[in-house]
């Protein structure tokens, strides 16, 4: 199914392009249109490290693996005109236009519906398509909360290290597409998949959410300690290094107290329930900070690992990627090239798809010739199923 299916991608930096990167790799054809004055603008989001030789940045090359990139300027006649041609072909529009821009250039979905009814349109705003306020992932984390509640106690609001709206809104618009394909192919035709950055923010606020609107009680800064559930989240020192617990429910926090030598606080009437945790948690953390200070953390893992006490490492990246299991998803530049990427689409389902190698993330209209053969002079063909096909390579 995916692999008949052509995405053209009107969007940059973190969101669109995500959503792009992940049809991708369920093999869908993906061509990222970008502006020929320097193209998306994150391949010139450069850490001082990298060289500028290839303007395929470490940023770019998070969410772009696996397309053709083409350069085309909307603005002109020509440009416009290649355009409209390509998404003639497509099945699906991913844009991250500003506010009024797609209106503007003639690529909303009104103007390009009427000639193309089976088109699926996927929209990402910042707040809304009505609200013209720009919009970047640090001020969304702010505006839906997210920048309030994280920090230490005693610390300043602070920003999430990853673009965690952007990754929020991504997976709202690829869910919202899917469901668009299933209606397409029950016979409903194109679709219009809105999603704003706010929206997919506080839609993920989860119990802090319902915290204050049940209970409220207004989150606050906790570092990395968890407000329901105790000790959840708690970072601890032990002697050669920090750990982390998560302990869900009683029995798991009594096996833990067993392991870190003090079984006497499962029985504490302030610490045996989580309700009372909650309550005494300043006094419980001393405890616990004190009982695992001098031991071993390989030593305390594994025998919490024994026991079924959810607790592990903290890790640095190259931690990260020396466990197996983050290997398993690393994509490869080929011989010789220094890219390297981590899927998206890790879901396994048993096709082996998720599994196929994708094309490393393609330079600035690297594919001019390659779109201009395939889309130049072919017309598109549809299905009685309104799905368009691509054209045959």
């Amino acid at each position: 199914m995916f692999d008949r299916l052509t995405v053209v991608e009107l969007a940059s930096v973190l969101a669109g392009p995500a959503v792009g990167m992940f049809f991708a790799e369920l093999g869908a054809t993906v061509i990222k249109v970008e502006n020929p004055a320097g193209g998306d603008v994150t391949r010139h989001w450069r850490l001082a490290s990298e060289d500028d030789a290839d303007d395929r940045s470490a940023y770019f090359t998070a969410v772009n693996w696996g397309k053709r990139s083409v350069a085309i300027d909307a603005a002109t006649p020509e440009g416009y005109r290649r355009i409209r041609k390509l998404i003639a072909h497509a099945d699906i529009v991913i844009c991250s236009f500003r506010h009024g821009a797609a209106q503007r250039l003639g690529l909303d979905y009104d103007t390009l519906s009427t000639d193309h009814p089976a088109l699926i349109y996927g929209e990402i705003s910042a707040y809304g398509p009505d609200d013209p306020r720009p919009g970047y992932d640090a001020i969304l984390q702010a505006a839906s909360g997210f920048t309030w509640m994280n920090g230490p106690p005693d610390g300043p609001p602070t920003k999430m290290p990853v673009a965690l709206i952007d990754v929020l809104a991504a997976h709202q618009l690829k869910e919202g597409l899917l469901v668009a394909l299933l209606r397409r192919q029950a016979g409903a035709g194109g679709s219009h998949v809105q999603v704003s950055l706010l929206d997919a923010g506080i839609a993920a606020l989860a119990n802090q959410a319902t915290n204050w609107l049940v209970a409220g009680q207004a989150p606050r800064r906790m570092g990395s300690d968890h407000p329901n559930i105790v000790p959840y989240g708690t970072v601890l020192q032990t002697r050669d290094g920090e750990v982390v617990l998560a302990v869900g429910n009683d029995r798991q926090f009594r096996e833990l107290c067993a392991v870190a030598g003090c079984p006497g606080l499962g029985d504490d009437p302030r610490f045996a329930t989580n309700a009372a945790r909650v309550c005494h948690r300043e006094a419980l953390l001393k405890h616990l900070a004190a009982a695992l200070a001098d031991m071993p953390r390989a030593d305390f893992l594994a025998r919490c690992l024994e026991r079924g006490i959810p607790a592990g490492p903290i890790l640095d990246m190259p931690g990260v990627f020396a466990q197996p299991a983050a290997r398993e998803l690393l994509l490869d530049g080929g011989a010789g090239s220094p890219l390297r990427g981590v899927r998206s689409a890790v879901f396994r389902d048993g096709s082996g798809r998720e599994r196929n190698d994708l094309s490393p993330p393609p330079q600035l209209n690297a594919d001019e010739k390659w779109v201009r053969e395939t889309f130049g002079t072919t017309k598109p063909q549809r299905s009685e199923g309104h799905q368009n096909r691509r054209p045959t390579e």
